[in-house]
C-alpha cells in the first residue's frame, strides 16, 4: 500500500483489475466499442427529437435531456476507465479525482431525478389526458429540468465536499477504476460513520423516494391502461411506458446496490462492475430501448436517414 506524508495525496492509484490483468484487454476493447456507440446513439436521439416537429412534446424534451445526461455521465468516467485499463500508469491526480467525482455525482443524481420526472409526465399524459397540455406546459417542463440539474449540483457539492474532508492517513490506493464516493469513504481513515449515515440518508431521498414515486405512477398508469378499450391504444401506451420502465430498472438496480448499503460492507469488485453497468451499459442501451420500442422515434429516424440520403 502506497504511503505519503501529506494531508491529502497528490494523486490516487486506481488499482482496477490489477489482480486479474487478463480482464483488462477484453474490458478495454468492450469500452472502446460501447463508448462511441453510446455517444452516437444519444446524439441521434437528440437530433431526431429536435429536427422532427412531431417529437416536439414534453416526453421527447425529457428524453433529449436524458440523452444529454447520458453523454455527460459516461464521458465523466469512461475516458479514465480506458486510461486505467490500457495503460501501465494507473493514476489520477487529486484535482482530477475531485473534478471527476463532482461531474459524475451531478450526472448520476440528475438522472435519478429525471427518471422520476419522466414517469410523472407519463402519468399525467395517460391518467389526466385532458389536463396534460395545461399541467405539462413549456414553463413547467423547463422548471422541472432546472430542478433536476440544480438537485444534481446540490448533491454533488455537498456530498463530494464532505467526502474529501476525510483524512487519508497517507493512503492513496483506490481499489476501483474511477473515483466514486462509496469507495472514497471506504478507503479513507478515521471516523466515517457520519459520512456513511449521510450517504445512506441522501441515497434514500435521491434513489428510494424517486423509485417509489415511479412505481406509484406506473401502478396508476397500469390501472388506467386496463380501462382502454382499444387493443391498439393499450399496445401503444404499453410500448411507450415499458421502455421507460426498462431504463428505470437498469439504472436504479445497480445504483441502489451501491448507495443504499454501508461503504464498509461493499465487496471488492462490486464498485467496479456496478460502475461499468450504470456508467457504460445503461447509457449505451438507452437509445436502443427508446428507439426499438417507440414507433414515433423509429419513424422520425427513418425520415432523418432518408433526408440525409436524398441530400447526398
Amino acid at each position: 500500500m502506497t504511503l505519503i506524508n501529506e494531508s491529502h495525496p497528490e494523486e490516487f492509484i486506481l488499482l482496477g483489475f490489477a489482480d486479474r490483468p487478463w480482464l483488462e484487454l477484453p474490458l478495454f476493447i468492450t469500452l472502446l466499442i460501447t463508448y462511441p456507440t453510446a455517444l452516437v446513439g444519444n446524439i441521434i436521439i437528440i437530433l431526431v427529437s429536435k429536427l422532427d416537429p412531431r417529437l416536439h412534446s414534453p416526453m421527447y424534451f425529457f428524453l433529449t435531456t436524458l440523452s444529454c445526461l447520458d453523454i455527460c455521465y459516461t464521458t465523466s468516467i469512461v475516458p479514465q476507465m480506458l486510461f486505467c485499463l490500457g495503460s501501465s500508469t494507473k493514476t489520477i491526480s487529486y484535482t482530477g479525482c475531485v473534478i471527476q467525482l463532482y461531474f459524475y455525482s451531478i450526472m448520476g443524481c440528475a438522472e435519478s431525478l429525471l427518471l422520476a420526472v419522466m414517469s410523472f409526465d407519463r402519468y399525467v399524459a395517460i391518467c389526466r389526458p385532458l389536463h396534460y397540455t395545461v399541467i405539462m406546459n413549456q414553463c413547467i417542463c423547463i422548471l422541472l429540468v432546472s430542478i433536476v440539474w440544480l438537485g444534481g449540483m446540490a448533491y454533488a457539492f455537498s456530498e463530494v465536499t464532505v467526502t474529501f474532508q476525510l483524512p487519508w492517513c497517507g493512503v492513496n490506493n483506490l481499489d476501483h477504476l474511477v473515483c466514486e464516493i462509496p469507495v472514497m469513504i471506504k478507503t479513507a481513515c478515521g471516523e466515517k460513520k457520519a459520512n456513511e449515515l449521510a450517504l445512506f440518508v441522501v441515497g434514500i431521498f435521491l434513489l428510494g423516494v424517486p423509485l417509489c414515486l415511479i412505481l406509484a405512477s406506473y401502478a396508476s398508469i397500469g390501472h388506467a391502461v386496463l380501462k382502454i378499450k382499444s387493443s391498439a391504444g393499450r399496445k401503444k401506451t404499453f410500448g411507450t411506458c415499458s421502455s421507460h420502465l426498462i431504463v428505470v430498472l437498469l439504472f436504479y438496480g445497480p445504483a441502489i446496490s451501491m448507495y443504499l448499503q454501508s461503504p464498509s460492507s461493499i465487496s471488492r469488485d462490486q464498485p467496479k462492475f456496478m460502475s461499468l453497468f450504470y456508467g457504460v451499459v445503461t447509457p449505451t442501451l438507452n437509445p436502443f430501448i427508446y428507439t426499438l420500442r417507440n414507433k414515433d422515434v423509429k419513424g422520425a429516424l427513418s425520415n432523418l436517414v432518408r433526408s440525409v440520403l436524398h441530400s447526398n
